[in-house]
């Protein structure tokens, strides 16, 4: 059997599920038919896992183009919203920045600025007036681009207008990449541990959290991407589950199974000669749905608004 340089192959993921399924160290919960987990990372789980300590909660849908599971995800998304700004001590009449991450010019990567666009700011009035009607809390809004348009770092960016702006916490909306193809798009991660854009993607910049700006950072992200090798391996792997149930010759089946998952994924890859990043077809319709739902979520959380957009 060929052997398989693993070295320069890591699994490229933004989900901590990815990296904790069948664990069994999250919390499960479910809402009509929405699945809900909730993980409280400690430093030891989170430095075998590559990830940051801090809380996780991720929401698995199916289908958020039908009305009523819309409506399902989206009191889910509040819910859950509200308990994380209760784990990150942020107070009610604290002020907001929220940021838009990604390249408008992709579609795959427009989630965070299609979002932006969405969500209601009141800094300016209250500003010009003094005050605000009840309900409504300061709030701004900010969309930095990417370095490749701007030349100039993402965080170093936000931090510039921080120190202008003074917000008490930020949400930060994003793209983000997955190593399962069974939750693209059908999932939404919300953490307070901070992002590093482009990570998933190996295009790691620096990061956008509390222990840079001193404030806390909450963000939201949607997985929108995966490794076609991963969608290769995944075949092999119902593959492989077929020749053991229907053939009788088993010798193809046993060479893969000699095969661990990594080295499954780096032999794809080396076959593929230069692994691709695939997104679903209808990837344009979602995104306008998920930007809705998201930004109808932070409106209605930190506003306590509902601001429904088509």
């Amino acid at each position: 059997m060929r052997e398989v340089d693993l070295s320069k192959y890591n699994v490229r993921t933004d989900l901590v599920i990815d990296l904790v399924e069948n664990q069994n160290i999250d919390k499960i919960s479910y809402y009509n038919g929405i699945k809900i987990s909730n993980l409280d990372l400690n430093k030891k789980d989170a430095k075998k896992l590559g990830k940051k300590p801090g809380f996780y909660t991720t929401i698995y849908f199916n289908d958020i183009t039908d009305s009523t599971n819309y409506e399902s995800v989206l009191t889910v998304l509040i819910k859950q919203l509200k308990k994380v700004f209760k784990e990150s001590k942020i107070e009610k009449e604290a002020s907001c920045m929220i940021i838009g991450l990604g390249n408008e010019n992709s579609t795959a990567d427009e989630l965070g600025v299609k979002t932006a666009k969405k969500v209601v700011v009141t800094k300016h009035i209250n500003d010009l007036v003094g005050n605000l009607e009840k309900g409504f809390r300061i709030s701004t809004c900010f969309t930095p681009g990417v370095m490749g348009d701007t030349g100039i770092e993402t965080s170093d960016v936000i931090e510039s207008i921080i120190k202008v702006v003074k917000p008490d916490f930020i949400i930060v909306i994003d793209a983000l990449a997955s190593s399962n193809i069974n939750n693209l798009l059908k999932t939404i991660q919300i953490t307070n541990t901070g992002i590093n854009p482009g990570s998933g993607v190996g295009n790691k910049r620096k990061e956008l959290s509390m222990k840079v700006y001193n404030i806390p950072v909450i963000v939201i992200g949607v997985p929108t991407v995966v490794e076609a090798s991963t969608i290769v391996s995944e075949t092999l792997l119902s593959l492989q589950k077929y020749f053991k149930t229907n053939i009788k010759d088993k010798d193809f089946i046993n060479v893969i199974n000699e095969l661990s998952e990594i080295d499954k994924k780096a032999l794809i890859e080396e076959i593929i000669g230069y692994n691709l990043i695939v997104t679903p077809k209808d990837i344009d319709f979602i995104i306008a749905k998920l930007s809705n739902l998201i930004a109808e979520a932070i409106n209605k959380t930190i506003h306590n608004i509902s601001t429904k957009n088509t």
